[in-house]
């Protein structure tokens, strides 16, 4: 049975914020997508939870434009660049790997739950690298994705999420002007 060679579009497009909140009674870790600042403690529970972090992020599902199939992504919350912070961090161990390739590495991130993530499968990230990849001259170098579960400790973690600039503007985007 031939299947679609899908040609991937971003669709269901939603700015906004990764909130991190940590309790301060069980030192549990988690995270929520939020279409706006949050910063208001509150309690459940023995739990009182502290927000301590807002990123900036965006997050969408994939179309394909041949079949119409969409695959949903409302476990990722986006996607951030790992800034080599930890040597010993997995995602670390294969940027420098990968990057004797020419294959440059980002992290899809999706909820902590109580400090534990979940691990996204092997076929959603190749879905992820075929849509960055199909937009790429991949005879200079490829996009990698990799799961947030490889990084084991997300509080020492530096890592950079990627946001498009102007996201929560008013304004409506101006036109972008060529690289070259």
């Amino acid at each position: 049975m031939p299947s679609c060679p899908h040609q991937w579009e971003m669709t269901n497009i939603q700015f906004g914020f990764i909130v991190f909140e940590k309790c301060s009674h069980c030192d549990k870790l988690r995270t929520y997508f939020s279409s706006m600042v949050v910063g208001d403690d509150y309690r459940e529970d023995d739990c009182l939870w502290k927000v301590m972090e807002n990123a900036q992020s965006f997050r969408f599902d994939l179309k394909c434009k041949k079949c119409d199939h969409i695959e949903p992504f409302d476990d990722i919350m986006g996607f951030m660049y790992c800034t080599g912070c930890l040597a010993d961090c997995q995602v670390e161990v294969f940027q420098k790997k990968y990057a004797l390739d020419k294959t440059w590495v980002m992290v899809a991130f999706g909820y902590l739950s109580d400090s534990t993530p979940n691990r996204i499968s092997d076929e959603r990230l190749r879905i992820f690298d075929d849509y960055f990849n199909q937009r790429r001259d991949t005879s200079r170098s490829t996009i990698k994705i990799l799961s947030y579960d490889l990084i084991e400790n997300f509080s020492y973690c530096k890592g950079e999420f990627i946001f498009d600039v102007g996201m929560l503007s008013l304004e409506p985007p101006a036109e972008r002007k060529q690289l070259l």
